[in-house]
């Protein structure tokens, strides 16, 4: 089974902290690990962090994240390509390469500037989440708050829909609020993706999904990506485990359906990644979700659901 993985935040770790080996230096995603356990396509977000933002321009730490990104794709041109479509995935694959699908996480860098949408499309970008923790132009964010988490999206954060609609983008909803979720579904003309939320049924996190969100999501043709966050898996947990995992997947199964989950490690934005270790962690956890999904259906989670987004949102 080869693997889509729909959020790592490796590329900031890498930016931070240059003097590391983007092919095997001391991060949980590099480019090692994803050769030795079957990657297909891993999406990169570029993370727009509040570290940063307290002595930088949302805008500027976006185009230096992505300098660091445009760098090691040079440097490691012979492992792994930037790809904008399942049919570079598929011809990367053809060819023994890695592929690497880049995302944005946080529409902050947007501002209120419509035409910041299409630049970083024109930069690679195929997926914005288009909020973080934090209120800004587009919308709201989820919230502990119930009328906070009621709020949805800005007028203008409609028109960020609509053109990333209009481009062939993919919107994420994870850490957008409840409220913007269903503006999303409402307003959005192609499938739509929580690239890493799990079930709030079974961990009442403001991040996770309702079991109607679930539903909407299965029926808008969506995919859920499950967190490994040990706080999104269970309450009170300290570290995640296979089994947390794997129950977050039967659960969101029977919510969403077979075709709307997949996997969203949030690897280096997560501080403990607990049994899985690493990304090597798919290695045993496929394993082990033998006992509870036939192999259509473990194809379908490990990269299937996110390549038929992809195709369904980019066209091709």
């Amino acid at each position: 089974m080869r693997i889509a993985d729909m959020h790592c935040d490796t590329l900031i770790e890498g930016w931070r902290h240059p003097e590391r080996s983007f092919y095997d230096g001391d991060t949980s995603v590099n480019l090692k690990l994803l050769k030795e356990n079957d990657s297909l396509v891993q999406f990169f977000a570029m993370y727009l962090s509040r570290n940063e933002m307290k002595t930088m321009d949302p805008y500027d730490i976006l185009k230096g994240i992505y300098q660091y990104y445009k760098k090691q794709m040079d440097e490691y041109s012979d492992i792994i390509s930037p790809v904008y479509s399942v049919q570079d995935i598929l011809e990367n694959r053809e060819k023994g390469m890695l592929s690497a699908f880049l995302t944005v996480e946080d529409g902050v860098f947007i501002d209120g500037k419509i035409e910041r949408v299409q630049e970083v499309y024109d930069m690679g970008v195929r997926l914005i989440t288009p909020l973080w923790n934090f209120e800004n132009s587009v919308g709201y964010p989820c919230s502990d708050n119930p009328e906070d988490h009621l709020k949805g999206l800005k007028p203008f954060g409609i028109q960020v829909v609509e053109k990333m609609n209009e481009l062939g983008m993919i919107i994420d909803v994870s850490h957008m609020s409840e409220g913007g979720f269903y503006d999303v579904a409402k307003y959005s003309k192609t499938p739509f993706v929580a690239s890493h939320s799990c079930a709030r049924a079974l961990c009442d996190h403001r991040r996770n999904l309702t079991d109607e969100q679930l539903k909407t999501l299965g029926e808008k043709g969506g995919v859920a990506g499950v967190n490994f966050e040990c706080s999104f898996l269970k309450k009170g947990s300290e570290r995640a485990t296979f089994d947390q995992i794997i129950e977050h997947l039967v659960y969101m199964k029977d919510k969403a359906g077979i075709e709307a989950i997949g996997f969203g490690s949030d690897f280096d934005g997560i501080d403990d990644n607990g049994e899985l270790i690493n990304y090597s962690g798919f290695t045993p956890l496929l394993e082990r979700m033998e006992k509870a999904f036939t192999c259509d259906e473990i194809d379908k989670i490990c990269s299937g659901n996110a390549l038929r987004v992809m195709k369904d949102v980019i066209g091709k």
